[in-house]
């Protein structure tokens, strides 16, 4: 198997960090645990010599990387349980589990989104590609919530044109750390890949338009409830935004929502902040309604979605916590 070279160079200003994290950062099509393989199989080199995973790189140091040719991804019909919510001969909106990948890709060969339909329909679109029959939008893994699957190609195209000119009506639930100073309000700030992080998105000074719009639905203990409303649909747009405001989802650990805020609280808050992460572990985002005009028929299509059982018990356990008497003591904790 033929493998690519990759030669790079650990630059002057580089912390101290583990090899395996800093080549994760480096490159952008591989993950940590892939690149970790690699390292054991002696594929990455520092100074011409093999290293271990918890090796710490310094600067000007020189890594040489030899990159495997990934393996063609063959798509197999899995019979994965879907909730379909409607379904005809030209498409159906599913409400897709927190913890589904929705299309294959390295490091998620099968089990995904995308097996599941293969099993159930007998026909997708095809104008995402090979590898993504049907998927006409995606929600991250950890994400749950309402998708719409193209059947045909005409389909696809003309929801796709809905998506583009955002007639498409879609809202989020998400539960994020802090209290809002407005309890509404509209984000607006240009998009793109972090320059520090190639594997996440950020807020720059230049890009892609991103519009956000979010209303604070309920206030609780170190938490609030937000609708947001795309606007527009950049990869983790809501994610990006709703940290930007200083509110970073629940759960979310690229973004800022668990170990890295429960340390920015009050020593008093960050028991409770725990106690939330362990209940809540994933992102608390999930996607509550979809509207789109249906491509053949002509007909407006509307669907909600009730929150997921583990946002569900999440939500109800900070709602006892708010009702329990504040302990007596010379520092309460506060929600603030």
């Amino acid at each position: 198997m033929s493998r690519r070279q990759l030669h790079i160079v650990v630059p002057p200003n580089q912390p101290s960090e583990r090899i395996d994290k800093f080549l994760a950062v480096c490159i952008e099509e591989a993950s940590r645990s892939q690149i970790q393989k690699w390292i054991e199989e002696q594929l990455v080199r520092v100074n011409g010599v093999p290293v271990k995973q918890s090796y710490l790189v310094h600067p000007g140091e020189e890594i040489h990387v030899e990159i495997p040719e990934p393996r063609k991804l063959e798509l197999v019909p899995q019979n994965i349980p879907l909730a379909v919510l409607f379904e005809d001969e030209h498409l159906l909106v599913i409400d897709k589990p927190a913890g589904l990948v929705v299309h294959p890709a390295v490091g998620h060969p099968d089990g995904t989104l995308v097996n599941a339909l293969l099993y159930h329909c007998n026909q997708l679109s095809e104008v995402s590609g090979e590898t993504r029959p049907g998927i006409v939008h995606r929600l991250d893994k950890d994400t749950s919530g309402l998708m719409v699957i193209a059947k045909d190609d005409y389909v696809h195209r003309k929801l796709s044109e809905q998506f583009s000119s955002r007639t498409i009506e879609r809202s989020y639930v998400a539960v994020v750390w802090g209290h809002f100073e407005q309890k509404t309000g509209r984000i607006e700030t240009f998009f793109g890949r972090s320059p520090t992080n190639r594997k996440k998105m950020a807020v720059l000074s230049e890009g892609k338009l991103a519009i956000t719009e979010y209303r604070v639905l309920e206030e609780l203990p170190l938490i609030s409830v937000v609708e947001c409303q795309l606007k527009t649909g950049r990869t983790h747009q809501i994610r990006v935004h709703m940290a930007h405001l200083g509110h970073p989802v629940v759960g979310d650990y690229v973004y800022g929502g668990k170990r890295k805020r429960v340390g920015s609280l009050k020593a008093a808050e960050r028991p409770l902040a725990q106690q939330y992460l362990e209940k809540m572990p994933r992102q608390a985002l999930h996607a509550r309604t979809l509207g789109f005009v249906h491509p053949r028929t002509g007909e407006k299509l509307y669907f909600v979605s009730e929150l997921p059982e583990d946002m569900r018990q999440f939500l109800e356990f900070a709602r006892s916590v708010q009702k329990k008497p504040a302990p007596a003591s010379d520092n309460p904790e506060t929600s603030g």
